[in-house]
């Protein structure tokens, strides 16, 4: 799964402000024809909100308004001919902008903010495009185990490098518009370690930004949470309507790996079958996991539970994201593990696949 993903983030429009004082949008959209309609839009959770529209004429479209004083991030959309569409999100600012919306490119330039992150997005482009390769390739059945593990290997250092680039560009950019939105979106990527300094950096215009704000509250529970510190207990259901808690399991002489996850996320279902390894071989000794589900209903829990063939203690609250025991880890995506050792201290988070093996093998000899 990518961890970089493509980010939408409203800005007054006044048709009656001359030029030079707000914004004039000039554009072009691959595929698309003259009559064509393209769409400003901003993001508002999971739904789109137009803004505002052009008609392609002569194959450019020009939108013009008056932004506010600081640059927001804002969508351009257009069907142009295809099922999906085109969208690309860019930064809304006063000034001439320069769009070139495209099946694979797309850029943004003319103002300082879009001229920053183009410079982002054409580093995330060009890596983006080497792992578009190596999932083409990894596709050939005929490919040796051998081969197969030299490209997965390769794609796992692409993965790292697109969060490297992400991560120079924040730090690069924490004071501006580009910086604060790019930690916005990728914070939960990020180690305390690295958050701590960034966040003490943010622009007071966006200290009471809500997401800047869940972001602070992250960083002080990421620190109570860290590796060395003493595991924080809470209180759930198990899928018997009991009340249990993780102290019920953990700091009582056993290995206890927490297991954050849902039956509607993808990623924990294919990782399970590892996690069911991993426990058959180490439970007879001293070791235990403990699911923390992040579901809605206790019908899809359960179901996820028996399918899976999760047959270790199981907890949750049904709250879905808003859940209580994930959001005292500062929990922002799963799977997510936390390892905590007989004690009761925390040994390792955010294990997976070989990672947490070598580290169960090395801890549970």
């Amino acid at each position: 799964m990518k961890k970089v993903f493509y980010v939408f983030a409203m800005a007054a429009v006044c048709a009656a402000c001359s030029d030079n004082k707000g914004y004039t949008i000039t554009g072009t959209v691959e595929g698309a024809a003259d009559g064509d309609v393209v769409y400003l839009q901003a993001r508002e959770g999971r739904n789109w909100v137009k803004q505002d529209s052009a008609v392609i004429q002569g194959g450019t479209f020009v939108l013009k308004g008056v932004a506010d004083s600081l640059a927001v991030n804002r969508s351009l959309t257009c069907q142009a001919g295809t099922e999906e569409g085109l969208a690309m999100d860019f930064f809304l600012e006063n000034g001439k902008i320069r769009i070139s919306l495209g099946k694979k490119y797309d850029s943004a330039t003319g103002t300082p903010a879009n001229d920053i992150y183009q410079a982002v997005r054409d580093q995330l482009n060009s890596l983006m495009q080497q792992e578009d390769a190596l999932n083409e390739a990894l596709a050939d059945a005929a490919m040796s185990e051998e081969q197969r593990s030299a490209k997965k290997a390769e794609a796992e250092a692409l993965e790292e490098r697109m969060m490297e680039v992400t991560r120079q560009a924040i730090q690069q950019n924490i004071t501006n518009e580009v910086g604060v939105y790019l930690l916005k979106n990728n914070y939960y990527y990020m180690d305390v370690e690295d958050l701590e300094p960034l966040v003490a950096q943010v622009p007071v215009a966006y200290s009471e930004d809500a997401t800047i704000l869940r972001i602070k509250d992250n960083v002080e529970k990421l620190k109570a949470t860290a590796v060395g510190q003493p595991f924080t207990d809470f209180e759930m259901q198990d899928p018997d309507g009991k009340k249990v808690r993780l102290s019920d399991y953990a700091g009582k002489g056993k290995v206890v790996l927490v297991d954050f996850w849902a039956s509607w996320c993808g990623p924990c279902r294919r990782e399970m079958p590892d996690l069911v390894k991993a426990y058959a071989k180490y439970k007879n000794k001293n070791f235990e996991i403990v699911g923390v589900s992040l579901d809605r209903t206790a019908d899809s829990w359960k179901e996820g539970v028996k399918r899976l063939g999760m047959t270790w203690p199981q907890m949750s609250d049904l709250k879905y994201w808003d859940c209580e025991g994930a959001g005292l880890y500062a929990v922002s995506s799963i799977p997510h593990t936390v390892l905590i050792d007989g004690d009761g201290v925390i040994l390792a988070r955010g294990l997976h696949g070989e990672d947490l093996q070598e580290k169960l093998a090395e801890i549970l000899k």
